[in-house]
């Protein structure tokens, strides 16, 4: 019931959403019936029920081919949607702006006209003549009075004059000069535009229109990009009290959320493996969230990570979207590929204790964290580092006196504002934070959940060297 609730709720915000871009991208800036208008609003429906595909297709088990057609367009598009809206929303701000600049230009502009022509006679052109004065003839000399002739008007003798031009735009309708445009039937000009040129209104519109548009489109390829060029590498020291002096320097190559699924794939995973590979760690942990499918389908794009090299090995340990993808089948597969699964287990590593434990989502299989399976028999005098997907769990880690819980699963938020939500679920979005006793370094991720964009959270992987107080 609740689920259908939320599901209803998601799509009047869409369709609330969509209805406003259509209004400001298209229904403003077009003329009914024009083809621009008419491909705008065939856009309008056929977008959004591409998202809602890509959204739906992988959870009611649709051919993964049929997932990767619906998954680039539409996941793309959720994105340009996002930040389509943000920039719309503040084109709103400036619109008002806009209009009273273009309005006061437009009065200084009739202001300057000189006395008795009218406002856009070209420079040197005569003053068109008053009504009932033949050209040639000065103002007020009835036709026909010869040159030279007095003109003074006798009393009781009416002086015609010319009526007020009307048909012309009014203020609030004043063509914007220099944007001339067509109108009438097929053309693209809206009604309300003049035969000069598009209204100010109109010419407002799609100036913002079209600065909305670049803003977003831009933002949206730029954090396409950075997924699709693969994660950067970051490096930082994280000093613990019990680590010996023997283990001083040691290096953990932390990698989360790759999710391989419709749009990434094994060269996605390639490009991970060459990186991890590339700072020669001690070991490698992959923190979860590994795939968003099933191992029928994604099996092939994870082979990559049979190539990690590290002097101590790879391990791996579940995040939530194992569990919707068969958990069981992927911890059999990664192990075939040569990583190590910690499920809710430890194992000794030189100078300290390595432990792992399965994801919350692992609660509705019997599968969640067991920390007194991982943790609870432990020598608490040496050190210890915890592999555990979501930050939720550090104090859980305080509790059973971890010294460092290595996470992901929050991407840093991956679309701004988002990084503004993820805080709200969780104490750590991204980087390295004390709580206690114990140290929690989140990743931000390799990969990406949805649309394959990132914006102000770049993906990455994060060489964790552990230091020594003794040394």
């Amino acid at each position: 019931m609740v689920s259908a609730v939320v599901a209803i709720v998601v799509l009047a915000v869409l369709a609330t959403v969509h209805r406003y871009v259509w209004r400001r991208f298209v229904g403003d800036t077009t003329a009914p019936g024009s083809p621009l208008r008419r491909v705008g609003t065939v856009a309008a429906f056929v977008l959004p029920l591409l998202s809602v595909g890509a959204l739906a297709s992988g959870r009611i088990g649709a051919p993964f081919w049929l997932q990767q057609v619906l998954a680039w367009p539409g996941f793309l598009w959720l994105a340009a949607l996002l930040y389509l809206t943000l920039a719309l929303l503040v084109g709103e701000a400036v619109r008002p702006l806009l209009t009273r600049f273009l309005a006061r230009r437009a009065r200084n502009g009739a202001s300057a006209a000189p006395a008795g022509i009218p406002a856009g006679t070209p420079a040197g052109a005569p003053a068109a003549a008053p009504v009932g004065t033949s050209a040639g003839t000065p103002a007020g000399t009835p036709a026909g009075t010869p040159a030279g002739t007095s003109a003074e008007p006798s009393a009781g003798t009416a002086v015609a004059t010319a009526p007020a031009p009307s048909g012309g735009p009014s203020q609030a309708e004043e063509p914007v000069p220099g944007t001339g445009s067509g109108t009438g039937p097929g053309s693209d000009t809206p009604a309300g535009a003049t035969a000069t040129g598009p209204s100010r209104r109109l010419f407002v519109s799609r100036i913002v229109g079209g600065a909305a548009a670049v803003a977003g489109l831009s933002t949206v390829g730029g954090g396409a990009y950075g997924v699709l060029n693969g994660p950067s590498v970051k490096r930082i020291t994280v000093p613990l009290a019990k680590l010996p002096r023997a283990a001083h320097g040691f290096r953990i190559a932390v990698v989360s959320d790759i999710h391989l699924g419709p749009t990434l794939g094994r060269s996605h995973t390639r490009r991970i493996v060459d990186a991890i590979n590339s700072t020669s760690p001690d070991l490698v942990a992959v923190v979860g969230d590994l795939v968003d499918g099933t191992v029928a389908d994604l099996g092939r794009a994870a082979e990559p990570l049979a190539d990690l090299r590290a002097r101590h090995g790879s391990f791996f340990v579940t995040g939530n979207h194992e569990y919707y993808s068969g958990a069981a089948q992927w911890i059999d597969h990664v192990r075939e590929l040569g990583l190590h699964p910690l499920e809710n287990a430890r194992v000794e590593i030189a100078g300290f204790d390595l432990a792992g434990v399965n994801d919350v989502a692992g609660e509705t299989e019997g599968q969640g964290p067991d920390f007194q399976r991982a943790l609870g028999d432990r020598d608490r005098t040496r050190a210890s580092v915890l592999l555990a997907h979501q930050p939720v769990v550090i104090h859980d880690a305080v509790e059973h006196g971890v010294d460092l819980q290595l996470s992901g699963h929050t991407h840093g938020g991956q679309l701004w504002p988002g990084n503004y939500l993820a805080e709200l679920a969780n104490p750590t979005v991204a980087g390295l934070e004390r709580y206690g006793d114990t140290q929690l370094f989140v990743s931000r991720g390799a990969g990406a959940w949805g649309p394959p964009v990132r914006v102000g959270a770049e993906s990455d992987i994060t060489v964790v060297q552990l230091a020594s107080r003794q040394a």
